[in-house]
């Protein structure tokens, strides 16, 4: 019974390694010509999903992208948006097809190689097939040109995400989908990749995306901002934002710092006071879980109602003005800022196992407060242990509640019951050899258990399945 934690994770490890980034552990010998072995590769179309159990359209198999340079022109007088993406990948497998993610727009072209290749719709997929098939480790690039009016993403769980028109601009935001809505996309955390974005608008308006600046250049009437993100990043993290801000620029530890405000919000206010602790609140977040893993920081903080979260985006967070309507909430910032190593640099590998992304994150806002001279984080969670709902779970919440406090919250218990159970010397070294060991690539719960017992020493499966999983109040280490 003390093993459901590990035998569900385990199996979810079996799943993700049929998906896109999957490789046969005992590789086959090369097969000379005259070989009986040699033969000729059988081409099948890849896979529509990647075998996530809570959306399992997300994601694509038979390939593993390495790179986006996405160039889009974005005119809000017209809402109409023009953009080629160009994908670089290696197959997984040998491919006579393969699927993108993509809703709402239109395709104009698409090409494989530099060659033209025929492309159909199928819900909220592109399916190309090539003039050749595509052989398995083989490298390649796919140039897709498209355009039209984006459109929100709908989801009965979720709401509306993805691609929103605003009054003098947009905002591509969400999660746990917003990618496909404004370019074709392997749409899932499993598949990491580097981006390039070239965002075009009119004179006046700013666009802003993840990663280091390029600058930005002026032309008839229109200006063009540069981002690059050269560290892997999973694609709900990708953002666009266009709009009238006020920006900061600076640097930290030899990176650069962008900070914008949308100018609709007051000057030097509530929102301005909370960005400024950025880096600072970044530091201490070091000296907790490791080097701050990616080449740039800041935020972005909209002014729009439909916007009533913060979302991690990578390097650049996003932030609703909501919720610095009260004073300078810096304890978001803590959330979206520890989402930097749990959940941008170490993603999940499924949608289940999203509590150590959510659950570390809400464990850094407790200890923020507690360095900002608040509440001690025994406290924050004694109140958190005493009103919480301990009849549903925090691994495997199931696909509505993803985001709900079990995941959070009672995530966050587990995390200080760690603690409790370990001491701060084991306690913090397992976060720092999570972060370091895990830096860049995805993971699973199975596996934070397994580095959690290597490095403290102890048998752990029974706390993890007691804070986790089980539906009454469990006994606090002491």
């Amino acid at each position: 019974m003390k093993r459901r934690i590990l035998a569900a994770a385990t199996a979810v490890v079996a799943l993700v390694a049929g998906g896109c980034t999957g490789s046969d552990p005992s590789p086959s010998p090369s097969p000379g010509p005259e070989s009986p072995l040699a033969t000729k590769p059988e081409f099948q179309a890849g896979k529509d999903g990647v075998g996530d159990p809570y959306f399992p359209t997300y994601g694509n198999g038979g390939y593993d992208v390495r790179n986006y340079r996405l160039v889009v022109k974005y005119d809000p007088r017209t809402d109409a948006l023009t953009g080629t993406a160009t994908i670089t990948a290696a197959a997984t497998e040998d491919l006579s097809s393969f699927n993108l993610d993509f809703v709402g727009l239109s395709v104009d072209s698409v090409k494989v190689n530099g060659t033209n290749a025929s492309d159909k719709r199928k819900d909220a997929e592109l399916v190309i097939t090539p003039s050749d098939g595509i052989i398995k480790d083989a490298e390649f690039t796919v140039e897709i040109g498209y355009s039209g009016k984006p459109q929100a993403i709908q989801s009965p769980d979720f709401g509306e995400g993805g691609f929103l028109h605003t009054d003098d601009g947009a905002i591509a935001l969400g999660q746990p989908e917003s990618a496909s809505s404004w370019f074709p996309v392997n749409d899932h955390p499993i598949d990491k990749a580097t981006y390039e974005v070239e965002a075009t608008v009119p004179d006046g308006l700013s666009a802003f995306s993840n990663g280091v600046p390029g600058g930005s250049t002026d032309a008839d009437g229109w200006t063009t901002w540069k981002w690059s993100e050269k560290v892997p990043m999973a694609s709900y993290l990708a953002f666009l934002v266009v709009g009238k801000f006020r920006v900061e620029t600076g640097e930290h530890k030899g990176k650069p710092v962008v900070t914008a405000i949308q100018s609709t919000l007051a000057r030097g206010g509530s929102a301005e006071q909370a960005m400024a602790q950025t880096t600072r609140i970044a530091d201490f977040l070091e000296t907790q879980f490791g080097p701050y893993p990616f080449e740039a920081y800041g935020g972005v903080v909209v002014d729009d109602e439909r916007i009533r979260y913060a979302l991690e985006t990578q390097s650049r967070p996003v932030y609703g003005g909501v919720f610095f309507s009260q004073g300078p909430f810096t304890e978001v910032v803590a959330h979206e800022l520890a989402h930097q190593w749990f959940g941008d640099s170490v993603s999940i590998a499924q949608w289940r196992d999203i509590w150590l992304n959510e659950g570390f994150a809400s464990y850094a806002e407790w200890l923020w407060t507690e360095e900002s001279g608040g509440l001690s984080v025994r406290e924050s969670f004694q109140q958190e242990y005493d009103k919480m709902d301990w009849r549903k779970p925090t691994a495997d919440p199931g696909k509505a509640g993803l985001f709900g406090q079990a995941v959070y919250k009672r995530g966050a218990l587990a995390v200080q019951a760690l603690r409790l159970k370990v001491g701060d010397d084991d306690f913090f070294r397992i976060l720092k050899t999570w972060t370091a060991e895990k830096r860049n690539g995805n993971a699973t719960t199975a596996e934070f258990i397994a580095v959690a017992e290597r490095v403290s020493g102890e048998s752990l499966d029974s706390l993890f399945d007691d804070w986790l999983v089980g539906d009454t109040a469990p006994p606090i280490p002491r």
